[in-house]
């Protein structure tokens, strides 16, 4: 299955890489994404910028997936690693808001543009992740041989609580969305949730139907966490710039049902992948919303769902 991944995602989602590595692509795929500069000479130092979330709570921006930093008592838990050689980038940014040591890290999901630099922080840490991701994550050649010891060692199936008190984390599992495995990192003092690149953005959704992902079951998956989570106010997004808002959530559930609604209707009216691709717009009460690219874009979401639904 060939994926595209073209340039402007990048600015649909402010700051989306292009580690094909990380979406485990198959052999021959080009090999983007691990600093080699593609004939521009050597990669710079990753640019990262870190933001104040809430009191003890900080993202920070750039070079892959947004990364949550939690600050606590014992420690950092951070919460995705980004591209493969950012570890320090991203130590160098915690090191601007505590001097206390990383303790645990929580992989959202497989894809290496967010489990990345797990290597870098060693094997004292603590690696977190649903057990879908975990099995994700053998496949990579980031965490074969002797790297399986960067992989998770706490795993769970539908929940799990790390920490007490005001530093409490919870993690929830739904369902197939992104990939099978994505979690969603609840900080329960802050209010605030890591939402993984099951909500990357306000675009059609990035799915990666070889690491389980699902485009009918997306809308679903989105709905439970939206109506399970309890007492949220601000979402980190996979690759936004800057948090959204928990209605920000449930509308992106609401869009992902309705483009598996209009599907159907494209079915029943006799339609095929093509022709539907072809006159699909993003509905006009979701304003602000972008078509995607990834994994062939709109097309490539069309046609998971056609298959998904049993149509050819």
């Amino acid at each position: 299955m060939k994926r595209t991944l073209v340039l402007s995602t990048l600015v649909a989602f402010g700051a989306l890489s292009i580690a094909v590595a990380g979406f485990q692509a198959p052999a021959g795929a080009p090999a983007q994404g691990r600093g080699e500069g593609r004939g521009r000479g050597p990669a710079g130092p990753p640019m990262l910028e870190i933001k104040k979330v809430k009191d003890n709570l900080y993202m920070i921006v750039g070079a892959g997936g947004n990364t949550a930093v939690f600050l606590t008592a014992g420690g950092v838990v951070l919460v995705d690693t980004k591209n493969p050689g950012t570890g320090q980038a991203i130590l160098d940014k915690v090191k601007t808001v505590t001097d206390k040591p990383i303790v645990t890290v929580i992989n959202t999901h497989t894809h290496a543009d967010h489990t990345g630099s797990n290597e870098f922080f060693g094997t004292t840490v603590e690696f977190v992740a649903q057990e879908n991701t975990k099995a994700n994550m053998e496949k990579m050649p980031n965490f074969k041989g002797d790297k399986s010891v960067f992989l998770p060692k706490k795993t769970f199936k539908d929940k799990l609580t790390l920490g007490k008190g005001k530093e409490e984390i919870d993690l929830f599992y739904f369902g197939p969305s992104h990939t099978s495995g994505d979690a969603f990192v609840v900080f329960k003092e802050a209010r605030t949730m890591h939402a993984g690149d099951a909500f990357a953005g306000k675009n059609t959704p990035i799915i990666d139907t070889m690491n389980g992902g699902s485009s009918v079951g997306y809308g679903k998956t989105l709905s439970k966490a939206a109506s399970s989570i309890k007492n949220v106010d601000t979402v980190i997004g996979g690759h936004t710039n800057d948090p959204m808002t928990f209605a920000d959530l449930k509308q992106y559930a609401d869009f992902n049902n309705d483009f598996v609604t209009w599907v159907q209707g494209e079915i029943k009216a006799g339609k095929s992948v093509d022709e539907a691709a072809a006159e699909y717009k993003v509905p006009d009460k979701y304003t602000g919303y972008t078509i995607g690219t990834f994994f062939g874009g709109i097309k490539g979401n069309i046609q998971t769902a056609y298959t998904e639904l049993g149509k050819k």
